[in-house]
């Protein structure tokens, strides 16, 4: 089971991303997806996560601007991001619970997708 996402690149300052995370291999059911980041010389933290039932839930610093999604037939998670801010700059991570078709449980993180917001 793994975890690949797309969808990172440099974007001016107001600008929008879209990150895409899809999960792949032998899975039964994704419960909790979300998505965290990590700045240079700061911790990871949560940016959105979503429950299977579309529950969703933001870091202060993102509300209003970051809109978290998921796609159950797909098996992805999806971080719309507009008004984007030299802040956000971050490695983003993707991040899954899954139950795989053997019916073990498993924390899955994707392999980090790059962030920049300059001009």
């Amino acid at each position: 089971v793994q975890l690949v996402e797309s969808g990172g690149g440099l974007v001016q300052p107001g600008g929008s991303l879209r990150l895409s995370c899809a999960a792949s291999g032998s899975i039964f059911s994704i419960n909790a997806m979300g998505w965290y980041r990590q700045a240079p010389g700061k911790q990871r933290e949560l940016v959105a996560g979503i429950t299977s039932g579309g529950s969703t839930n933001y870091a202060d610093s993102v509300k209003g601007r970051f809109t978290i999604s998921r796609d159950n037939a797909k098996n992805t998670v999806y971080l719309q991001m507009n008004s984007l801010k030299p802040e956000d700059t971050a490695v983003y991570y993707c991040n899954a619970y899954i139950i795989a078709t053997s019916r073990a449980q498993y924390e899955i993180w994707g392999q980090g997708t790059q962030v920049t917001v300059s001009s």
